[in-house]
């Protein structure tokens, strides 16, 4: 959910329902890395709440399209990451049979 004026654009808050300190700290990182944004944060309203406010505020921009752009951005960090992680443990297996690794293969 936005919440913001319809007079100005760009500055807008963005309510995300079911998250947490996880997602918002990341959000927030990458907003602030993008030089079209002049002010980023965000809030926890109450800790029983699983609710983030982030507020976004730019140079001139819509702040909707800098936020787009911004989840855009991390969601490819997060494919990176993934993909670097499944590489590194494909490469681990393949050079160590399963027999020599400590792993119970009848738990999950």
């Amino acid at each position: 959910m936005e919440h913001g004026s319809v007079a100005d654009s760009s500055a807008s808050t963005f309510s995300v329902m079911e998250e947490d300190h996880t997602l918002a700290n990341s959000v927030r990182f990458v907003l602030n890395q993008d030089p079209r944004v002049a002010f980023c944060g965000y809030s926890i309203p109450h800790p029983a709440d699983n609710k983030v406010n982030i507020r976004v505020q730019t140079t001139g921009d819509q702040a909707k399209d800098v936020m787009k752009d911004a989840l855009q951005d991390l969601m490819v960090m997060g494919q990176h990451v993934r993909g670097t992680f499944d590489k590194a443990v494909a490469d681990f297996k393949s050079k160590m049979p399963a027999e020599q690794m400590d792993v119970d293969l009848n738990q999950q």
